[in-house]
C-alpha cells in the first residue's frame, strides 16, 4: 500500500503542474518564463547582485565565493551543524544500515562538499508575489520570494537514458518585504499596497516572453523596480539531506532539512532563526509548564479562530529552528509529522498534549462566541491544521518530493520546454486565492487572508478548478464520504469528487484518498 501511494503523490505532482502552466494560474503571481528568468539572473537578480549589489553581473557568484562572506558565515556554520547532528542522529539509530555520500551507503547524504563548492552556484528559478501573507507584516504590503535553485557549473545537462542534470536537490529563497524602500512615487511618496498589486496584476496581463519580459518587470513601472536588496528581511534553505532507496530493511525515503535566516541588520548577517509555526514538538511535550502555556494560548477562541483561517502566528518561544521532512507520507495526518504525538502522545508512551475533549471543548468555546470556522470543524480537522499550517507539514502535501517550486530549468538545452513541473500541485492550486487577494488589495479593499488545506484549496467563488485534479477532478484529494451525512467528518465533507469518480482511500484505514474513474 506505501507504493501506491507513493504512486498517487508522483502522479498528482505531475499533471497538476502540466493544466497550471497552460491555464497560466500563476498569471500575475509569480514569474516563471525561463528565458525572462534566464535574462533576470544575468542582471541585477542574480544572486551575486543581489548579496553584493556592487558587484558585477557578469560575475556569477559561487557557492565558494557565497559561503565566503560574512553575511552568510552563521549559515554556513548552521548547515554544517545539523548535517553533524543529522548523521550522528542516524548512526545511533541504525544498527544494520550504513550513512554516507555514495550509492554503496543505505542512507545516502547530499554530499556537503557541493553545496561549498567553486562549482556550483544558485540559480534564479522563480521569482513569486506573497502579498497574500501581509497579515504577518501588513506595513510591509507582504513579501516577494526570489527563488534560486542550487547548481553545478562543470557538468552539461544531458538527455536521454542515463541523462545528468547539474542541477542539486536545494533551494535558497531570498524573502524581500514586498514595499521596500524603492516603493515610491514620482514625487518621492511612499507607494501603497494596492499600488504593487497592480503593477504585478498588470505584468500578469503581458503576451511578453524572454528579454522583452525581464526588460518589462524591470522598468520604472514594472513590479521588479520597487524591490532591491535593502528590503531583504531573511532567507530560507531547504536541501534534500538524504536519501534511502528501498530495501528489505524499509520503504524508499527522503528526508528535507528546512532552515531559516533572518538578516540582522546592525550585525550584516544571516542568523538563525524560528521557523514560522514550525511547533518545537519535543520541547513542548518534555516541558509541563511551556507545553500547558502552548496549550492554552492555542485553545483561547480568538486564536483557535486564526487557526481555522490559516493566519495564526505562533509565538516564536514555541518554536523550533530546524526541520526535517521525510517524503513520500500517507494521507492521514498522524504521517505529517509535527503535530505527532500533540494529539497522539510519541513513541515513548507519553501523554499526548492535546486530548480529544480538550478540541471539543474549544470548538464548543468558539461557537459559544458566535465564531464561524470554515475548516478546523474536528479533531480530525485540528490534527491536519496543526501539521498544515508548519514548514514541514506544507511541504510533505502535495509538493514533488520536498518542494513546492523546484523552479524551471532555463540552462537547458531547450529552456522553453527544459521542465514539465515547475512547480507543485499546492502551489498552482493556491494561486486563485492569491490572485483574488491581489486584486482585493488593487481595488482599495481589505483581502481575506483566510486560506483552505494544502490539500484542498480555496477557490474564492471561482470555478477555474473545478473539475480539476485540484478541485473534485481526476487526482484531486477528497475524503470517502459516508451514506449517513451524520457520519461524515465535518471538516472534510465538502472533499467530493465530480460525477463518474470515485473516493478511493490511501488505505484501509484512511478516509482520505483521490479521486479516480469508479
Amino acid at each position: 500500500m506505501r507504493f501506491l501511494v507513493t504512486f498517487y503523490v508522483l502522479l498528482a505532482s505531475f499533471l497538476p503542474a502540466r493544466h497550471a502552466q497552460s491555464a497560466a494560474l500563476e498569471r500575475g503571481t509569480a514569474i516563471i518564463d525561463p528565458l525572462a528568468l534566464r535574462d533576470l539572473d544575468r542582471g541585477r537578480f542574480g544572486l551575486g547582485r543581489v548579496m553584493l549589489p556592487g558587484r558585477s553581473a557578469d560575475e556569477p557568484l559561487s557557492n565558494s565565493q557565497l559561503f565566503a562572506l560574512p553575511s552568510m558565515e552563521p549559515v554556513r556554520k548552521a548547515l554544517d551543524a545539523e548535517f553533524d547532528k543529522y548523521i550522528a542522529r542516524h548512526k545511533a539509530g541504525l544498527a544494520n544500515e550504513t550513512i554516507g555520500v555514495g550509492d554503496s551507503f543505505d542512507f545516502q547524504l547530499f554530499d556537503r562538499a557541493l553545496l561549498f563548492s567553486p562549482t556550483t552556484r544558485f540559480v534564479l528559478a522563480g521569482i513569486v508575489n506573497r502579498m497574500d501573507r501581509a497579515y504577518v507584516h501588513e506595513a510591509d504590503c507582504g513579501e516577494i520570494r526570489l527563488i534560486y535553485r542550487l547548481t553545478r557549473t562543470d557538468i552539461q545537462e544531458t538527455a536521454g537514458e542515463g541523462a545528468v542534470s547539474p542541477r542539486l536537490p536545494m533551494t535558497l529563497n531570498v524573502v524581500l518585504k514586498a514595499k521596500g524602500d524603492a516603493a515610491i512615487d514620482a514625487s518621492g511618496k511612499p507607494l501603497a499596497c494596492a499600488d504593487i498589486a497592480r503593477r504585478w496584476l498588470a505584468a500578469g496581463e503581458l503576451p511578453l516572453t524572454g528579454a522583452a519580459l525581464a526588460e518589462k518587470l524591470t522598468a520604472k513601472d514594472g513590479p521588479l523596480d520597487l524591490i532591491g536588496p535593502a528590503d531583504i528581511t531573511h532567507i530560507e534553505t531547504n536541501l534534500q539531506i538524504a536519501h534511502a532507496p528501498k530495501s528489505h530493511l524499509r520503504d524508499f525515503r527522503t528526508d528535507y532539512l528546512m532552515k531559516v535566516f533572518d538578516y540582522d541588520a546592525r550585525s550584516k548577517t544571516f542568523t538563525e532563526a524560528p521557523m514560522e509555526n514550525q511547533i518545537d514538538r519535543e520541547r513542548v511535550m518534555a516541558d509541563a509548564r511551556l507545553g500547558g502555556e502552548f496549550k492554552a494560548w492555542l485553545l483561547d477562541p480568538s486564536h483557535f479562530a486564526e487557526l481555522d483561517r490559516g493566519t495564526i502566528v505562533i509565538p516564536e518561544k514555541f518554536l523550533a529552528t530546524v526541520a526535517i521532512a521525510p517524503t513520500p507520507v500517507g494521507f492521514s495526518a498522524s504521517d505529517l509529522q509535527p503535530a505527532f504525538g500533540l494529539l497522539q502522545g510519541d513513541v515513548a508512551g507519553s501523554e499526548p498534549l492535546f486530548k480529544e475533549k480538550d478540541v471539543v471543548a474549544a470548538l464548543k468555546k468558539v461557537a459559544e462566541r458566535g465564531i464561524t470556522l470554515h475548516n478546523v470543524r474536528s479533531v480530525e480537522g485540528f490534527e491536519r491544521r496543526l501539521n498544515d499550517i508548519s514548514c514541514a507539514g506544507c511541504h510533505q502535501t502535495r509538493g514533488i518530493g520536498g518542494f513546492h517550486f523546484p523552479g524551471v530549468d532555463w540552462m537547458a538545452a531547450k529552456p522553453d520546454n527544459s521542465i514539465v513541473v515547475p512547480a507543485s500541485p499546492h502551489f498552482f492550486g493556491d494561486q486563485i486565492r492569491r490572485r483574488n487577494i491581489l486584486t482585493t488589495l488593487r481595488d482599495g479593499k481589505q483581502p481575506d487572508y483566510s486560506r483552505g488545506f494544502s490539500s484542498r484549496p480555496q477557490t474564492r467563488g471561482s470555478s477555474e478548478l473545478a473539475g480539476t485534479e485540484y478541485d473534485d477532478g481526476w487526482g484531486a484529494h477528497c475524503y470517502v464520504q459516508h451514506a449517513n451525512a451524520a457520519d461524515n467528518d465535518r471538516s472534510f465533507k465538502s472533499w467530493t469528487c465530480a460525477e463518474g469518480l470515485i473516493c478511493q482511500p490511501a488505505g484501509a484505514a484512511s478516509r482520505m484518498g483521490m479521486c479516480f474513474i469508479k
